[in-house]
């Protein structure tokens, strides 16, 4: 049988253009006289939907949309095209939506198969609209007798990634109910290793019921989530014999057949893999939310380099403004690195000096605060006069605005609210500290980009004189390792002072974070790099007290 894989990046709620890049894709698979082409999870809904499920005439389109595909398919009578999109399950208890794969064949619908497992956790909210499965079982095609499953379906392997007891095992019923080929749709999120597990999961599966196991991931940046591809195949050998690209859409057509030869599964690396996640989610966000430009402040540090460096490789240049604002306080190299940055680079850059802003600003709170002498309040005042700089050029030129703050400064409130965390998206909030250096070497490999002043000198917000992050914060080789533990692993504070960490650097620590959550309840969407990202996965309150 030739199968075509068909790793697409799809908009969520953009029905009618899913369509129509299905129906691409379905003519080169034809033109490769494929047997059967494989789309993602939701491919024709996009995912998440979320709420958009909850809209009556969102989910008639979305049956229309199947309707189409049936005309779609008689012009292609000899290619099955399997894809995921909701459905009704035609029952008056529960939600009335499932999440399912659909088997196109000449026209007709010749089987189908919902999502069994629900996951809840996480950035997942599954439960919340569709219902389970209640029927799980092959689908006949041509020779064989496909085992479709859908995303969480596969992931219920002991000891690899099980973050949920389910009682039912999808693979393994699909398995036993003679299943000739296991192929699984899905929409499984980017984090670092992710592409490691995934292709453990399914080696698991293949060496239990010695089948051939086909897995397409979605591509694409959807809001806060990025989806890497990373689709392969295996043998029933447990062979890798198709491996898709990572972070790129493609359409690919394979023989699955015995003695295929070979491939060596080499997971990506660690650095490279959040580059280029970074770059894809940065883009998406900024074209599917209809915006073509993007504006950031550039201080000269490091955070708002790689910022830089990252929208520049995701939109071009041309599409790229940065706006120094130095003030009383700003070193010379603020300016002077910044401006060798855009050079570097390319991008256009201006110079809007702070300091007669400020000074008005004093001037009227003359009056009405104790002091006059640099206190937070005043750092605080600097921070927002340039939010509102950037804020201005946003709704005069229609730029969208990048904040450039890292995951260890939002993790303990380093960051000022309506100032540094202004903005339409925030690009690097789940990269920690230690790991912004690192991306750093990666850019400057070949040659300097980044400044090497930039990436030397000692981190500071500049809204003092002799202001240094680590006069405040403790080193970061410290503090990333703790918040990783308190916030990816959620370990306690006796946890993590017993893996070797001062006992009251963690608890200062773990209270900056507790304290600091109302901060992130309003910070600009970030993008999602770690297995535990602030935001959509994150479900801290607020309003709560609780001991640490």
């Amino acid at each position: 049988m030739k199968i075509t894989l068909a790793q697409l990046n799809s908009i969520v709620g953009d029905i009618w253009g899913n369509v129509k890049k299905m129906e691409k894709a379905i003519k080169i698979a034809s033109k490769n006289k494929s047997d059967l082409i494989i789309f993602s999870e939701m491919f024709i809904t996009g995912y998440p939907p979320r709420d958009l499920l909850e809209k009556d005439k969102f989910i008639q389109e979305t049956q229309k949309a199947l309707t189409s595909i049936k005309k779609i398919s008689k012009h292609f009578p000899k290619i099955g095209i399997l894809f995921g999109t909701v459905s009704l399950t035609n029952k008056k208890k529960g939600n009335g939506l499932y999440n399912s794969a659909f088997l196109i064949y000449q026209g007709r619908i010749v089987g189908q198969q919902h999502k069994t497992l629900l996951p809840t956790y996480d950035v997942f909210d599954e439960a919340r609209h569709f219902d389970s499965s209640p029927e799980i079982k092959p689908i006949p095609f041509k020779k064989e007798k496909l085992g479709v499953s859908i995303c969480e379906d596969m992931w219920s392997v002991p000891g690899l990634y099980l973050k949920k007891q389910y009682k039912v095992n999808p693979i393994k019923s699909l398995a036993e109910k003679g299943a000739t080929l296991l192929i699984n749709l899905s929409a499984s999120p980017f984090s670092v290793g992710k592409d490691k597990i995934r292709y453990q999961i399914i080696q698991a599966h293949v060496a239990k019921y010695h089948l051939p196991f086909i897995h397409v991931n979605s591509i694409g940046g959807n809001d806060e989530l990025i989806f890497d591809g990373n689709s392969l195949a295996l043998d029933q050998q447990g062979n890798l014999i198709e491996r898709l690209p990572g972070f790129r859409e493609q359409v690919k057509t394979f023989s699955l057949k015995i003695n295929n030869k070979s491939k060596i599964f080499i997971p990506a690396d660690k650095i490279t893999s959040v580059y280029q996640a970074l770059i894809l989610g940065t883009k998406d966000y900024v074209e599917k939310c209809g915006f073509k430009k993007i504006v950031l402040g550039l201080s000269g540090g490091i955070d708002s380099a790689i910022t830089c460096c990252l929208a520049v490789k995701a939109l071009g240049k041309e599409n790229v403004l940065g706006i120094t604002m130095p003030s009383m306080y700003s070193s010379k190299g603020s300016v002077d690195y910044s401006q060798k940055l855009a050079k570097n680079l390319g991008i256009r850059i201006k110079k809007i000096p702070i300091n007669q802003i400020y000074d008005s600003y004093l001037s009227v709170l003359k009056g009405h605060l104790k002091s006059q002498t640099v206190e937070t309040t005043q750092e605080n005042i600097q921070a927002r006069i340039r939010g509102n700089i950037l804020m201005a050029i946003s709704n005069k030129f229609g730029h969208l605005v990048l904040s450039t703050g890292n995951k260890s400064e939002l993790a303990v409130g380093y960051c000022t609210l309506y100032g540094d965390m202004s903005g339409g998206l925030s690009v690097i909030s789940d990269v920690p500290k230690t790991m912004v250096y690192k991306l750093a070497e990666y850019i400057n490999q070949k040659k300097e980009i980044i400044p090497q002043e930039s990436i030397k000198a000692k981190p500071s917000a500049e809204l003092k004189p002799d202001q240094y992050d680590q006069d405040t914060l403790p080193p970061y080789e410290i503090l990333d390792p703790i918040l990783e533990f308190y916030i990816d692993k959620n370990y306690s504070a006796e946890k993590i002072i017993a893996q070797g960490f001062n006992s009251q650097v963690v608890k200062w620590v773990i209270q900056m974070v507790n304290r600091n959550e109302y901060k992130r309840k309003q910070a600009a969407p970030g993008l999602r790099i770690t297995s535990k990202a602030f935001g959509m996965g994150r479900r801290i309150p607020v309003a709560a007290k609780y001991q640490i």
